[in-house]
């Protein structure tokens, strides 16, 4: 897919260099290819306006979703199956009033171009029809020596996107590299403007840093810098201060982890249900987030005493999608406080023996078989459905004769 889409993004250079224009790969795909990584992404610089962009690709094959800021995007064919590509006027961008977006765009040369970019990394331009890198901010260099610089004055980069602060510890975690220390002074000095980011652009960086497999050293990167602390003031407890070392080495084993499984890791000492609901309400997580993510917090102890639980409550707990989560987030807490395994060896080993059809089997009876024995809908239903359930799991009924028969002594024993 990646071969594919650089092909794509090498043939939009070329149909642009055909019609007279300048163009050239840009940003982090230049950054990717020249570490040997595959690229996710890629962007196209050039000298041709946004309006001579969708003339020579045509409007059906172009989407105009940032022409004011000199933006246009390629589409391929359907049939494709790639990415599109981004393609940006090289341009100078000025007064950035809400620490974002610029009122003022100007076009302009490449060198110029590059000087309004964030880090030096990422800075840089690749010809790919002559296969030369074109470096006017020392980014090669920065490569070589694994430095994630600001390039320019880092407080003018970071005024003018303050969402950079969060971008330049998810860069440094992601590619093992140190924040060059002009571009971590400035960070620490401006952390808490980071609150006028809106909450979307910064849950976005977070689920970046927590889906990444260098999560913890990113996580470690943040709080260093002071940005956790601003993005998450409920971590300013004794709680957290008491078990930070220990959620840093969780985060560190989660294996591929959930966005949510991740959060609950790092944010398990929040102290309630309504703590976490306003944490996700505050970041405009979904309503799906913060609900799996409020219940892995809230049950994160509960498998700790697994082995004393009735087969039926295992089964239950199991049955549960979450279920899993919720183990690997027991695994990675023991790992962390080198705390005694046998709860996870426990549950472990209860799931290679339960088949998965036993977890969530058919009921034996449902409410419309009360009625048919003559028992009339009530509060009592729901208690001798749940009384058969769990006999159900727990092996004492086996059957929908088994189940009613001890439904009728029930109910002979407690008319009710």
């Amino acid at each position: 897919m990646s071969d594919r889409t650089r092909e794509f993004a090498t043939a939009v250079v070329r149909r642009l260099h055909d019609a007279g224009h300048v163009a050239y790969f840009a940003g982090g795909c230049v950054r990717d290819l020249l570490l040997g990584r595959p690229a996710k992404d890629y962007d196209v610089a050039t000298t041709a306006r946004p309006e001579e962009v969708r003339e020579i690709f045509g409007k059906r094959r172009t989407l105009a979703v940032g022409q004011s800021f000199g933006v246009i995007i390629v589409l391929p064919s359907p049939q494709d199956g790639i990415s599109p590509v981004e393609v940006a006027t090289f341009r100078t961008e000025e007064d950035y009033r809400d620490g974002r977006r610029p009122s003022r765009v100007s076009y302009c040369t490449p060198q110029e171009d590059a000087q309004r970019r964030d880090f030096t990394i990422n800075g840089m331009f690749y010809d790919p029809l002559d296969c030369r890198v074109l470096d006017y901010v020392g980014g090669e260099r920065d490569l070589a020596e694994g430095l994630v610089r600001a390039i320019g004055k880092p407080q003018d980069r970071m005024r003018e996107d303050k969402l950079r602060m969060l971008r330049a510890p998810r860069f440094a975690a992601a590619l093992e590299f140190q924040i060059e220390d002009a571009t971590a002074a400035a960070i620490r000095d401006m952390a808490p403007e980071l609150t006028v980011v809106s909450a979307e652009r910064i849950a976005q960086e977070l689920k970046k840093m927590l889906l990444d497999r260098h999560r913890r050293r990113a996580v470690e990167l943040c709080l260093e810098l002071g940005l956790l602390m601003v993005v998450a003031p409920e971590l300013q407890t004794v709680e957290f201060a008491a078990a930070r070392d220990r959620i840093l080495r969780a985060l560190g084993l989660l294996h591929e982890p959930s966005f949510e499984l991740s959060m609950a890791v790092l944010f398990q000492t929040l102290p309630s249900d309504a703590a976490v609901v306003e944490l996700c309400r505050r970041l405009r997580l979904s309503n799906e987030e913060t609900a799996r993510m409020a219940w892995l917090i809230a049950h994160q102890h509960d498998l700790r005493t697994a082995s004393s639980w009735s087969a039926a409550r295992l089964k239950r707990c199991f049955a549960r999608p979450e279920s899993r989560e919720l183990l690997e987030m027991l695994r990675v807490q023991l790992l962390a406080e080198e705390g005694d395994l046998h709860p996870l060896l426990f549950c472990e080993e209860f799931l290679v023996r339960t088949p998965p059809q036993e977890l969530n089997p058919r009921p034996l009876l449902t409410g419309a078989d009360l009625i048919a024995m003559g028992l009339s809908p009530g509060p009592r239903f729901r208690e001798l459905l749940e009384a058969v359930r769990d006999g159900q799991l727990n092996g004492e009924l086996r059957t929908p004769e088994d189940a009613r028969e001890w439904v009728r002594r029930a109910s002979a024993a407690n008319p009710s």
